[in-house]
C-alpha cells in the first residue's frame, strides 16, 4: 500500500516527467507557433501590397482620365464664346435679301462671308463642336430648351421652330438649342 509520501513522490515524478516532455516539445511548439505567426504576417503584408498596387492603378487611371478630359474639353469656354461670332455671321448672311445677293458690287463680299462661315464650320468640326439637330424632332431636355409653345398640327412636343442653334463639344452639351415646340391648336 502506498503511503502519502509515496503518492507525493509519484505525483512529483509525474509532474517532472510532464515538464520534461513539455520542455522537449516546447521548442517544436514554439517554432510551429512562430512559423504560423510569420505566415499570417506574410499573408497580411501580401494583401496590403496587393491593395496598395490596386489603389495605385486606380489613381493612375483616374489621373489619365482627368488628363484626357482636360485635353478634350479645354476649349469649352473658347468654343462657347466663338459660338456668338458664328451666330452673328449666320444672322448677317440670312439678312441679306435675294436681290442684293445678285448685285455684282456685293457678290464678292457675300462670297467672302459665306467662305468665312464654311471655314468656321470646318474649324468647329475639326475640334469636335457639332450642331444639335432640332427641327422636326421631339423635345429632348438634355439638348433643347423650349422657349415657347406654338399651336401646330405637328404632334405636341415636336420642335417646330429653332431660335438659336445648340452645339455639343464631343459628348458634352456646349449650348442647348433654343426652340419652339408644337402644341395642340385651340
Amino acid at each position: 500500500m502506498m503511503t502519502e509520501d509515496d503518492k507525493n513522490t509519484t505525483t512529483a515524478n509525474g509532474a517532472e516527467d510532464l515538464r520534461a516532455e513539455t520542455a522537449e516539445a516546447a521548442p517544436e511548439l514554439a517554432e510551429h507557433d512562430r512559423v504560423a505567426q510569420l505566415e499570417a504576417e506574410l499573408a497580411e503584408a501580401k494583401a496590403a501590397v496587393m491593395y496598395a498596387h490596386a489603389e495605385a492603378q486606380n489613381v493612375r487611371r483616374r489621373a489619365e482620365k482627368e488628363a484626357a478630359d482636360t485635353r478634350a474639353y479645354a476649349v469649352t469656354s473658347f468654343a462657347r464664346e466663338i459660338l456668338s461670332v458664328a451666330d452673328n455671321l449666320a444672322r448677317g448672311l440670312s439678312a441679306i435679301p435675294a436681290d442684293l445677293r445678285e448685285d455684282d458690287r456685293l457678290k464678292g463680299l457675300i462670297v467672302g462671308l459665306e467662305a468665312t462661315q464654311r471655314e468656321l464650320d470646318g474649324v468647329f468640326q475639326r475640334n469636335g463642336v457639332t450642331r444639335i439637330a432640332a427641327m422636326g424632332l421631339p423635345l429632348d431636355p438634355n439638348q433643347h430648351q423650349a422657349m415657347l409653345e406654338i399651336p401646330s398640327d405637328e404632334p405636341p412636343g415636336t420642335i417646330v421652330q429653332e431660335m438659336q442653334a445648340g452645339y455639343m463639344l464631343k459628348d458634352r452639351l456646349l449650348r442647348p438649342s433654343l426652340v419652339g415646340v408644337a402644341k395642340k391648336p385651340e
